[in-house]
């Protein structure tokens, strides 16, 4: 799903709205290479406009961050819908971490916005919060019914999109394989029958704080 398509301002010209497309697209680039402090110059030089144009376009690196992957949680934040609507609490878990991490894998920025607070895009971190309500709701349904691990905490969520997140392969495929493969794995551990009376039990969950990355305040340029 193409974010430069999408939330397109009203009113722009087309010479406007095909360099907003090309900045939009450079920036998904570089921020699944390098990350999401990507300098705007480097953004405005794979897109090929002026530096001045893209902050006509996009003020600062949040607005841009944001609007990037505005699509990606959207899709995630339906998805987690879609599960809670699920009758089997148990499927609609196991559904939502294979999507998204699938989705993480075909747009490896998103992970790293996800799990990135911008006080100043209240849309976007509305949305980002609905999915981890959303979540926590599955999760919560998923061990009332005695399928998933009573140790399970939400944030446990965040170790997964780590490890996918660090998957590395030579094509999108051989991604893919491997995300489903690393994902059935986590799966089959998070599930009840995982943790009998002989398990060790598991170290507490590190604070919340760890896995919401503050945003840099200073620009880079």
């Amino acid at each position: 799903m193409a974010a430069a398509s999408s939330r397109m301002p009203p009113g722009l010209r087309a010479d406007a709205s095909h360099n907003r497309d090309r900045i939009l697209e450079a920036a998904r680039g570089l921020f699944a290479a390098r990350g999401l402090d990507v300098p705007m110059a480097a953004v405005a030089r794979r897109a090929g406009v002026g530096v001045a144009t893209l902050y006509r376009r996009f003020p600062t690196r949040e607005s841009l961050v944001t609007t990037v992957f505005a699509d990606q949680l959207t899709v995630c934040t339906g998805t987690i819908d879609e599960a809670l609507a699920d009758p089997d609490p148990w499927a609609g878990f196991c559904g939502v971490v294979e999507k998204v991490c699938a989705l993480n894998v075909l747009d490896r920025g998103f992970a790293a916005a996800f799990l990135t607070r911008f006080p100043d895009a209240s849309e976007f971190e509305e949305t980002r919060v609905r999915a981890e309500e959303g979540f926590a709701v599955l999760a919560r349904r998923a061990k009332e019914a005695g399928r998933l691990r009573a140790d399970f905490d939400r944030s446990d969520l965040t170790l997964v999109f780590m490890a996918n997140n660090g998957i590395s392969a030579r094509s999108t495929e051989a991604a893919l394989a491997a995300s489903r493969r690393l994902v059935a794995l986590l799966l089959h551990s998070f599930r009840a029958d995982s943790a009998g009376p002989a398990a060790a039990p598991l170290p507490p969950p590190a604070p919340l704080g760890l896995y919401h990355l503050p945003w840099p305040r200073k620009t880079a340029t």
